[in-house]
């Protein structure tokens, strides 16, 4: 059933600051990825959701009211995807239908598993399984065990990775070790809240919904990214204390349980952000249906 959607007009002396202050906290993250690049400097923990992701800064800073809000005297948005007339056209939200409902399918079915907190994080190990020093993807960061070291902890462990994205990247040894074989198109079947990647991949969907959701919610979902991958980073198998990231252990029981504990907490922080994107497939999802 179609919805019609009250419009809120808001004001330039209105929504001008919300868009700054929108700006200044991405800023925050955002610059020294800036410097280092110029620099040609890299950090293999910040850096990821820059270049794994397709988001790329300037859109990020970008401030959008989502659907359902226009913005008066605003000459900045003119020409910017979705938009006319300083608001996202209904027409933009109707050509969005099938990633509006893949993406609620998704994330439904995520949410409707218990958290598993059983993997430790080997993906990360699984990905340099086998590999010579000059392989690994991080080469510019020694193994905190080294390559036998490294492996040995991959092959004393039941290996249960159930996120495709991060089982792609296994060696090619690595790969039969997995408890499970999730694919490309089946990601809903094997997608559940404790796992790392799929907390990080709220900020994924969140920029894919852009610019019909607010940017509060793609900004929230993307420090929880940043926060995770520091933990998905502290768990690998890679020597950062130069950097300043202590290793978590999780070839000792001790490490297992600060990564289980940490993992969990991740979970319950993205519950509410997964929620909110399904509410928001679902309310855009209306609007032409």
């Amino acid at each position: 059933m179609q919805v019609v959607v009250q419009e809120q007009v808001l004001a330039r002396e209105e929504w001008l600051p919300r868009a700054e202050a929108h700006a200044a906290r991405i800023d925050a993250h955002v610059a020294p990825h800036l410097s280092r690049r110029a620099g040609g400097v890299k950090h293999p923990v910040h850096d990821f959701l820059f270049t794994y992701y397709s988001q790329r800064p300037a859109q990020l800073r970008r401030w959008h009211p989502g659907y359902g809000v226009r913005l008066a005297d605003a000459p900045e948005y003119d020409g910017l995807r979705g938009y006319d007339s300083g608001a996202v056209t209904e027409a933009y939200v109707a050509s969005q239908a099938p990633l509006l409902r893949g993406l609620a399918n998704l994330l439904r079915a995520t949410e409707s598993r218990p958290a598993h907190t059983g993997c430790f994080g080997l993906h990360e190990w699984a990905m340099v399984y086998g590999q010579s020093a000059d392989e690994v993807r991080h080469h510019d960061w020694p193994l905190r065990l080294g390559a036998t070291g490294t492996d040995a902890v991959v092959e004393s462990h039941r290996i249960q990775c159930s996120h495709f994205d991060a089982f792609r990247f296994f060696t090619g040894p690595a790969r039969p070790l997995n408890a499970m074989q999730p694919g490309r198109d089946d990601r809903a079947s094997y997608e559940q809240p404790g796992c790392l990647h799929a907390g990080m991949d709220l900020y994924k969907h969140a920029f894919r919904l852009t610019p019909m959701i607010s940017s509060d919610i793609v900004a929230d979902c993307f420090e929880l990214a940043r926060d995770i991958r520091e933990l998905d980073m502290r768990a690998a198998p890679y020597d950062l204390a130069d950097l300043g990231f202590d290793p978590v252990r999780i070839e000792t029981a001790e490490g297992k349980a600060v990564y289980v504990r940490e993992q969990r907490a991740f979970a319950e922080r993205g519950a509410p952000l997964r929620r909110r994107l399904v509410e928001e497939c679902e309310r855009l999802g209306r609007v032409t249906s």
